[in-house]
């Protein structure tokens, strides 16, 4: 199954051949701000398609197309058939990325690929435009001709939940259909460390309104007998969670993880903890961050302390977000989470839960079988010799489930160019340019191998 020494050498040679290009294209991309959760960045959503469809065209991909089903957003599929025989893989990125957040929190332009120490910053510069990157590495590394079927599929809403995803896989099924499906939207484990993803939380949120007064009066007049708002809802969000920090809502789902050491130490570095700050919850480290719930207030809305008076706030808003473990299922587990909010209401206070857009189902993926076999053999030659290890993600990427209903026989691999201090989501997002360059060998060596 795995290549000879001469294939790897001369394939290693070929990615270091087309990477100054990727790096090229990846920049690119960046530089254009595709934020699919912001309408007014709808025409940029519709460039990076275009951009990224022009990619694939250029590599010779002759069945180029942008689609969308449902109203939702543009995604590219490209799809080029391999040899008599060979197997179909479909290499799956997202073009879209999340909002910059506050400038301020950026040593440099978001939308401006830089390059400072051993990293590239910008927004998308690891997730996910790298996968694409990485994808295209890979067919550019086999000139044009990977030795197997290949379809791309570039998604543009995965950073809003991928609200029509299975819109789309039931009206264009036949055009993705493949034997394996590689997913670089993951992380690996550490630096130098590569890793394949077999399971993810779900993600679940809602909106907590709550109310105790028609209107604002003084503070003076009516404080220490009249409860305010502000008071009330952090009594009630306190109630999600025990002393210890576990999650305190019944019912929800939790499990073992794999017996993997994360080290206080690793985790306060890379989590970027305060000094002095404890970690929260019960059980093993990577317990507590795969497979058991986790529940965060995201959002806050009230009275800003600028524009404060001596008065009693009437109302107040909060977004909740809970992660889920695998083998819980979001629809009991959103059940669960307004039940729990409307019966802690303290004082009496009105609360009104409103679901969020949120709603994806946690993941476990079987990683066995000869797929898992080729990638395990190449993630190994490309990081010099070092296993991958199988490790879980706290995070949620719900359509993994959605694929593995539409193509329940295909093999599902979650690899990625992400690592614990990427900075997803965050300011400062960085790809590791040296990782980079191993997920890119790993990803041409799997083609090969398959």
């Amino acid at each position: 199954m795995t290549s000879t020494r001469k294939t790897v050498d001369q394939l290693r040679s070929a990615v270091q051949d087309v990477l100054p290009s990727v790096r090229a294209d990846l920049e690119a991309l960046v530089r254009i701000p595709s934020v699919s959760a912001d309408p007014a960045r709808k025409a940029d959503v519709e460039r990076s398609a275009e951009v990224t469809a022009d990619l694939f065209r250029a590599e010779g991909f002759d069945d180029v197309r942008i689609l969308s089903s449902g109203g939702g957003a543009p995604a590219v599929v490209a799809r080029r058939p391999g040899p008599e025989g060979a197997p179909t893989v479909l290499l799956y990125a997202h073009h879209d990325v999340q909002p910059v957040g506050r400038r301020e929190d950026w040593d440099s332009e978001p939308f401006e690929p830089t390059e400072r120490g051993d990293r590239l910053y910008g927004r998308g510069a690891a997730d996910d435009k790298a996968g694409i990157a990485a994808h295209l590495a890979a067919i550019r590394a086999h000139g044009g001709t990977p030795p197997v079927g290949v379809t791309v599929f570039v998604e543009g809403e995965e950073e809003v939940g991928s609200p029509t995803l299975e819109a789309f896989l039931a009206e264009h099924k036949d055009l993705l259909a493949a034997d394996v499906i590689v997913i670089a939207d993951s992380t690996n484990w550490e630096i130098g460390v590569p890793a394949l993803t077999t399971t993810l939380r779900g993600n679940v949120d809602v909106f907590v309104d709550l109310a105790t007064l028609d209107h604002g009066v003084h503070s003076g007049m009516w404080g220490g007998l009249v409860p305010d708002a502000v008071m009330s809802m952090v009594r009630l969000l306190a109630t999600l969670h025990d002393d210890e920090g576990n999650v305190a809502v019944e019912g929800l789902v939790s499990g073992p993880a794999a017996d993997l050491e994360y080290p206080e130490q690793r985790i306060r570095e890379e989590s970027s903890i305060l000094d002095g700050v404890e970690l929260i919850g019960s059980g093993s480290a990577v317990e507590r961050l795969w497979t058991k719930p986790s529940i965060s207030i995201i959002g806050f809305d009230a009275t800003r302390t600028a524009d404060a008076s001596n008065t009693l706030i009437p109302s107040v808003r909060a977004k909740v977000s809970l992660r889920l473990a695998p083998g819980d299922d979001a629809t009991s587990a959103i059940d669960k989470l307004v039940a729990h909010l409307h019966d802690h209401a303290p004082w009496g206070a009105k609360v009104t839960v409103t679901k969020g857009r949120e709603s994806g189902e946690p993941g476990v993926i079987d990683a066995s079988g000869p797929a898992y076999d080729a990638a395990r053999a190449a993630f190994k030659e490309a990081w010099d010799g070092t296993d991958p290890v199988d490790i879980g993600v706290g995070g949620s990427i719900p359509f993994i489930a959605s694929f593995q209903k539409a193509f329940p026989a295909a093999a599902v691999l979650v690899t990625g160019v992400e690592d614990p201090d990427t900075r997803a989501h965050g300011a400062n997002e960085g790809l590791h340019l040296a990782e980079f360059e191993r997920v890119c060998l790993a990803e041409t060596l799997l083609l090969n191998n398959l």
